[in-house]
């Protein structure tokens, strides 16, 4: 008999015949996840990803696995050769720690005959385990429409498993199957937000993040790099691009009207971004923009900012509610950091009314005020890199 643990996912089953690609990107990410514990075995079968438990610690391994992209659900389980009567040895074992553990008061079996050649059908299977289990263990009864506890038994052609949990875990495709993004990563609650979603669909991000240092402090960019180090415990270790954007900031605070300083900016980072992108082969942009959220989100605003680049800006959040995204920064880990009280480079030069209708024929009249192509190789030129792994 042996600890393993199942890992199931979802979309990869449709993929048809790219579905081994999927599979292998998937295992291969599994295996990093896991790989400063020794490396245990991890292996497809069925359709499925198993990790050998072995010397390990199964609660390590779960924690790890359930926030690998791709990954639908997690189950500790038993496995060991297909017999009946060693079956029903282990699920009364379940059922015995359980009851020891939780004292659960109900059960239920469910039984899954993958090998037609097996004698009893599943619903026999769970009868024939369900009458052992009453027999054997008094203090429990069955109830199929609310147990406290399920245990599943699967069986096929040379093995047979026992599990009774499933963890969640967040679905999606695996890294790398789907491109790389640039993340305009900030502070605030959006931007790791986004980034993360778009990871979940298989997109590998880098970031990078505006600053207006010395307007800015270093505890600010410190936030901004603990976000980041969270992001990459889902997304893998990325590189952030820091810009100092102050040169820019003054120069349009000089030069053109205080209500478009909000637009400008944005007009800036989505253009030096895109540069970036383009150099570091980033297939698109990524924002953490929701519509009609601040005054550079209305849908006014989001056309001249868009007008800025050529290349794709991806808004995972743009219908969300802020209560929505609020709850799925909570979710990944971001949230508690996000809140802290450090300022970004967007509360500098802050217009008192910003304009929420720009029209793109005022902001490019703006702009020609400026020298923006020296602005903007001068930004990069002083442009830091950092790797999420020197975090």
């Amino acid at each position: 008999m042996k600890d393993v643990i199942i890992i199931r996912y979802g979309e990869i089953i449709l993929k048809g015949l790219n579905k081994k690609f999927f599979e292998d990107k998937l295992a291969k990410h599994i295996r990093h996840a896991l790989v400063d514990l020794g490396k245990p075995k991890v292996y497809k079968e069925h359709s499925r990803i198993y990790v050998d438990v072995d010397d390990y610690n199964p609660q390590e391994i779960i924690d790890r696995v359930k926030r690998v992209f791709g990954v639908v659900s997690i189950s500790p389980a038993k496995r060991f050769p297909v017999d009946m009567e060693e079956i029903k040895k282990v699920v009364i074992q379940e059922i015995r720690e359980k009851v020891e553990k939780y004292g659960v008061k109900t059960f239920k079996i469910e039984s899954k005959r993958a090998d037609k050649k097996f004698p009893m059908k599943s619903p026999e299977i769970s009868r024939e385990i369900g009458g052992f289990v009453l027999q054997n263990i008094e203090e429990i009864s069955v109830d199929v429409h609310r147990p406290d506890i399920s245990v599943h038994v699967e069986v096929r052609s040379d093995t047979a498993f026992v599990h009774s949990e499933k963890i969640e875990g967040f679905g999606g495709l695996p890294l790398e199957t789907n491109g790389k993004a640039l993340l305009l990563l900030s502070g605030g609650i959006d931007s790791p937000v986004a980034g993360w979603l778009v990871g979940k669909r298989g997109v590998e991000i880098e970031a990078i993040h505006f600053h207006s240092y010395p307007f800015t402090s270093e505890r600010a960019k410190e936030k901004v790099m603990d976000l980041a180090k969270i992001v990459a415990s889902y997304c893998g270790e990325f590189k952030i691009y820091s810009i100092n954007l102050l040169p820019i900031q003054k120069e349009i605070n000089e030069k053109c009207p205080e209500e478009e300083m909000t637009i400008l900016s944005r007009r800036f980072m989505m253009k030096i971004a895109e540069k970036i992108a383009l150099k570091f082969e980033c297939d698109a942009l990524v924002t953490g923009e929701s519509i009609g959220q601040v005054a550079s989100q209305t849908v006014k605003s989001l056309h001249v900012t868009n007008a800025a680049v050529n290349i794709p800006v991806f808004r995972p959040l743009i219908a969300m509610d802020k209560v929505d995204i609020i709850e799925l920064a909570k979710k990944i880990g971001t949230y508690e950091t996000s809140i802290l009280p450090f300022e970004d480079c967007c509360t500098v030069f802050l217009p008192k009314h910003p304009v929420t209708k720009p029209k793109l024929e005022k902001i490019l009249y703006s702009e020609e005020l400026l020298d923006v192509e020296e602005l903007i190789e001068s930004a990069i030129d002083e442009m830091e890199v950092i790797n999420t792994l020197e975090i």
